[in-house]
Order: structure tokens, then C-alpha cells, then sequence
């Protein structure tokens, strides 16, 4: 499966305008939602996922497995609000590397939602759930930081299926955000608008690629839950420029 980044530069205030329209603003402001909303909107089934918007001096990037022509083609009915937020005249899309060295090592950026399912099916944040357990067991987790609950959980995730892991970095900006969800539904006018707080965490570093194909895979998935709201986009550089 072909792998391509793109980029567009949504409009700061369309957007805004569009996501207070349909209610998908959080009181945090955060456009997470809204933004899944709007590439829907433009590309259906096909929306790129995972993103990571960076806000109005950097734009939006994502992942996707369409190219160029096939993404105009799927924007060209689009409705002029949704092409404006989106900023979609300024598109771009080009083709991202999928064969990567065993051990090669590359600089990463993520934005993460630290989160689990519990067992009556709500989300725990990792970090409450860690302290909450050693507690319950007299361990020493409860002594652990924050950080590096955080960074032990996202050490396991990149190395699913035996992808990566982290030679060096750490949390890089943490914070509680208010992010915008639906209920169940057939519609999306059905399900209800709900505000769910949870953990939100950037870290940068280093990592170690272990085995090509399945770090391929993570990237064109994402990392942890809510990778089609912002969160999980794996970001990547040379490890020069670190």
C-alpha cells in the first residue's frame, strides 16, 4: 500500500466559523473533531488519518494511502465553506518513503492521548490507572512520574509487532484537554455531542527502527486511541536535525 503526507492550510477563522456552526468546538477550543469533520466532509471514506494540525502558521498534515490526483478528484464537488476551512487551494501531497533500515534511527514528534479502556468501558487515563493499581497492590509505580508512566506506555506501543523503539527523547508538553465526541448513531445529527477530558502529551526523541514493514504500518495506522481526532500522527525527520 502507497503511503503519501499531506499538507493544507486550514483558514484560522473559516474554521473556527464552521466547527462553532455544527457545534464541534470544544471549550478548550480544540479543533480536533471538527477537523475529522471537515475531511469527511471533503473525502469521504478516504479521509486522511492519522493528522496532526499544528495550527495556523504550520497547517495541517496527515497520512493517507491516495494520491494526489485521487484526493482533487474526491474535493472537487466540495462545498465552499468546507473548502475554505480546509484551506484545500493550497494542497499538497507527495509520496512518503516506505522502506526503512533495519536500526535506522529518525527524530519523532507525536501528539498522544495516554489512554486505556477500562473495564466498564470508559477511557482511564494510563498514568491515574498506573497509580490507582500500585496502590490497590503496595507496589512502587505510585512513586513513578507522570512522564515516565507515559513514556513506558509509549515505548510499548511503538514496538508493536516489533516496529520500533525509543533510543532517547521525552514529553515535550503535557496538558488536560476537553476534546468534542458523538454518541452511538446511525446519523450524525442522532448522536449526542459529548465533552470528554483526558491526558494530552507531545513527546520528541529518537527512535530505532526494528522492522521495516511493521514500522510501516504503524505510521500508516497511528499510535493509541483518537488517531482520527489529532492525536497519533508519528512525525519524522532526520536525526541530524535533532
Amino acid at each position: 500500500m502507497s503511503l503519501y503526507l499531506l499538507h493544507c492550510a486550514p483558514d484560522p477563522k473559516a474554521l473556527t466559523l464552521w466547527a462553532t456552526r455544527h457545534r464541534l468546538l470544544s471549550p478548550d477550543g480544540d479543533a480536533g473533531y471538527a477537523i475529522h469533520a471537515l475531511l469527511s466532509a471533503a473525502f469521504g471514506e478516504s479521509a486522511p488519518k492519522p493528522f496532526r494540525y499544528l495550527g495556523a502558521k504550520q497547517g495541517l498534515l496527515a497520512y493517507t494511502d491516495q494520491s494526489s490526483e485521487a484526493l482533487r478528484q474526491q474535493t472537487a464537488l466540495v462545498t465552499p465553506d468546507v473548502e475554505q476551512a480546509l484551506g484545500l487551494d493550497a494542497l499538497a501531497v507527495r509520496a512518503f518513503p516506505q522502506t526503512w533500515q533495519q536500526d535506522q534511527l529518525l527524530g519523532f514528534e507525536v501528539r498522544v492521548r495516554p489512554v486505556l479502556r477500562a473495564k466498564d468501558g470508559r477511557e482511564r487515563d494510563v498514568f491515574l490507572h498506573a497509580v490507582e493499581s500500585s496502590t490497590a497492590t503496595g507496589s512502587t509505580t505510585a512513586s513513578e512520574s507522570r512522564e515516565a508512566v507515559y513514556a513506558d506506555w509509549l515505548e510499548r506501543q511503538l514496538s508493536l509487532q516489533g516496529a520500533a523503539s525509543v533510543v532517547r527523547g521525552g514529553m515535550d508538553a503535557f496538558r488536560l484537554s476537553r476534546a468534542i465526541r458523538r454518541g452511538a448513531g446511525k446519523h450524525s445529527s442522532e448522536r449526542q455531542v459529548r465533552t470528554v477530558t483526558g491526558p494530552d502529551a507531545v513527546f520528541k526523541g529518537v527512535l530505532q527502527v526494528r522492522d521495516g514493514d511493521a514500522f510501516n504500518r504503524l505510521l500508516q495506522r497511528g499510535i493509541g486511541r483518537h488517531r482520527a481526532f489529532g492525536f497519533g500522527m508519528l512525525l519524522l525527520k532526520p536525526v541530524r536535525s535533532c
